[in-house]
Formats: structure tokens, C-alpha cells, sequence
């Protein structure tokens, strides 16, 4: 018996001994929001074309149909009569420049010994400044185009053509060997991440959902945020309901397609409540309950504030029922607690088991 009230009054002590977060209940603006229910789903159209920057003889493929492939990765190789020229041109011009630095240092040299004129020095800058400037051009030209102009030793009309995204290449749309025009498509990839939750939202709301409203899926235990990107025109005749889509951008492992998940809608923030963080609530005795901070509730105590039969002044909180108006995805908005009132945000497991502890050790008396 004295060995099991030893453990007791460990763990007990070990409770007090915790440091647990206190905030102020503040108000906030928040939204009306709605629980929906969704599937996760592919659209059938989310592939992505790959196509030429630049116009050219299709020489080879580096990828095959069904072949996953990633952002970056090597697609075709290009004969281009354009970008032969181009990067003749920029070896051309970065050797007239090394050559016209040169002369504008000898010609300062004869400046300064009175051999050459102010007029003859400006016109020497600015021929200077416009190749600087066409190398610029060029430069950037060739950057877009993939090719590396710190390592250009020579003259090339090699283009490659690399994937835009991840995915799995659905289709070459060009045979090899045939002439390709800019901007024509070579291959089409499936992309990687064309995920969307499609949810199913009753009528009334049809006059106030809006395109990039805030949509959180629940899968698997993890929050996923979306944006509705689409609200189709027609009904679903199943359940005569809006169909929303939204975009998944963030990356999820395994996304099953056709899975049924719960989701809430968020619409604009248009009043205010006092509000609490959403790792405060807790359930307790049947209740959601917040644990207050009975610094701040000794002088005025709440009538929804449960007190046991005892008073133990070493315990600093108490219960408080509380009443759900509202959420978004970080805090909760409730009635029963005023604005400015301390709470526990956060471990409010810790000021329970404190308060069952001490009602279990009274009870033993």
C-alpha cells in the first residue's frame, strides 16, 4: 500500500513540475465554415505538353512511353540552325570583348598623357558599353534556353529539351527525324501531383463559395490545405449537391485516388469571437471543458467553472465548460470564457491529470 501511494505522490510531483503554456483569450474574426464530405480524385486532363523552345531537327528522344520521369530531366535532342548561330555569336562577341577591354585601358593610358581626346576616350566607352550589353542579351537568351554559357568553348547547335515536371510520359507526339517548329509539342507527361478533392456542397451555399477559398482535408491523421479552383456547373445527380474542386500543391505519399475523406470549408472571415487555441479543448467529465488559470478566476469565479468538493491551493486550475461556436484550422471560438482570461493553450492533459490526481488523493483520506 505504501509502495503504490509512493508512485503516486511521484507522479503527482512529477506533474507539478511541468511547464505548461498559459495564453490570453483574444478575439478573432472568423468565418462560417462547413464540414463536407470528399474523394480524392485525378483529373483526366491533368497532363502537361512538352514543347520546343526553339525550331530544329528532332535527332533523339531520351525517354519512352510509360517511363517516369523528373522536373529536370533530359526529354529530346534539337539540331537547331538558331541556337548554332547563337552560340557562335556569344563566343564571338566575348572575344571582341576581351580585345575591346584591352584598347579602352591602353586608350585611357594615352588620355593621360595628353595623346588622345575626351571625345575619342567616350566613343571607345560607349562602343564598350553596347557589346556589353548585346553579350548581356544574348547570355540570358541562352540561359533560357538551357545552355550553360559559363562552360560554351565552342560553337554548338545541340538543344535539349528537359521535362517541366514530374510524372509519366503518356505519349512522343513527333517521330524522330522530322523537322519541329518553336513552340510545337513533343511529348505529353502525365504530372505527378494532379490531385484534387472533389466535395459535395449543398445548394444554399451556392451564392457564397468562391473560387481560392481555404478547403482542409482530413487524410490518414494529417491536414491537407487546398484552394477550390473549380465549381463545376452542373449538380451531382446522386446527391443534387455543388461539386468543388481544389487543387492539391503541396506533395502527399500516398494519395489513393477515390478515397473518401472529411473536409471543411472555410468562408471569409465576417465576425469576431473570443477565441481559444485548438489544443486547449478538452473533454472532461462529458463536457469540452478549458482549464483556466485560477490566478486569474480566484477573484471572480465563473459559474460554469467546476470545483471539487476540496480546495487544494497547490492546484492552479479549474475546469470550465465551455460552448463550441466555431472553428478555422488554428483556434476555436466559444462562449463561457471573456477576452483577456489566461488559459492552458497547450498540455491541458497535464492540468487535468494535476486536478484527477489531487480529487484521487482527497478521496483516499
Amino acid at each position: 500500500m505504501n509502495k503504490i501511494y509512493l508512485l503516486i505522490l511521484l507522479l503527482v510531483t512529477s506533474l507539478f513540475g511541468v511547464d505548461i503554456p498559459i495564453a490570453k483569450a483574444q478575439l478573432r474574426s472568423f468565418g462560417k465554415s462547413i464540414e463536407l464530405n470528399s474523394k480524392v480524385i485525378q483529373l483526366s486532363n491533368a497532363q502537361q505538353s512538352v514543347t520546343s523552345l526553339v525550331s530544329g531537327h528532332l535527332e533523339k528522344y531520351f525517354v519512352e512511353p510509360g517511363q517516369y520521369v523528373k522536373d529536370g530531366q533530359k526529354i529530346a535532342l534539337i539540331e537547331s540552325i538558331l541556337v548554332s548561330k547563337m552560340t557562335a555569336d556569344y563566343i564571338s562577341l566575348k572575344k571582341q570583348l576581351v580585345s575591346l577591354n584591352k584598347n579602352n585601358e591602353a586608350n585611357e593610358k594615352l588620355y593621360d598623357k595628353g595623346m588622345l581626346s575626351m571625345q575619342d576616350l567616350n566613343n571607345l566607352s560607349i562602343q564598350l558599353d553596347a557589346m556589353k550589353s548585346n553579350l548581356f542579351a544574348l547570355e540570358s537568351q541562352l540561359n533560357t534556353l538551357g545552355i550553360k554559357t559559363d562552360k560554351l568553348k565552342e560553337a554548338t547547335g545541340n538543344f535539349i529539351l528537359y521535362a517541366h515536371s514530374s510524372g509519366r510520359v503518356s505519349t512522343l507526339l513527333q517521330p524522330l527525324h522530322t523537322v519541329i517548329r518553336e513552340d510545337e509539342a513533343l511529348i505529353s507527361i502525365i504530372k505527378d501531383q494532379a490531385f484534387y478533392i472533389q466535395s459535395y456542397l449543398p445548394l444554399e451555399y451556392g451564392n457564397v463559395v468562391k473560387m481560392g477559398q481555404k478547403l482542409n482535408v482530413n487524410y490518414n491523421g494529417k491536414t491537407i490545405l487546398t484552394h477550390v479552383t473549380q465549381i463545376l456547373p452542373e449538380l451531382d445527380v446522386k446527391t443534387q449537391r455543388i461539386v468543388v474542386l481544389s487543387s492539391v500543391d503541396e506533395k502527399i505519399n500516398n494519395l489513393y485516388i477515390n478515397s473518401f475523406v472529411a473536409s471543411t470549408l472555410y468562408f471569409e472571415p465576417n465576425q469576431q469571437y473570443v477565441s481559444i487555441n485548438k489544443s486547449a479543448l478538452s473533454f472532461f467529465n462529458n463536457e469540452w471543458v478549458v482549464f483556466m488559470h485560477k490566478e486569474v478566476t480566484a477573484d471572480k469565479k465563473h459559474p460554469e467553472d467546476k470545483h471539487e468538493e476540496h480546495e487544494d491551493n497547490d492546484i492552479q486550475y479549474v475546469a470550465r465548460v465551455v460552448e463550441i461556436i466555431t472553428q478555422d484550422e488554428d483556434y476555436i471560438a466559444v462562449n463561457g470564457i471573456e477576452a483577456g482570461e489566461e488559459y492552458v493553450s497547450d498540455k491541458s492533459y497535464y492540468a487535468k491529470s494535476m486536478i484527477m490526481k489531487s480529487s484521487l488523493g482527497e478521496h483516499g483520506h
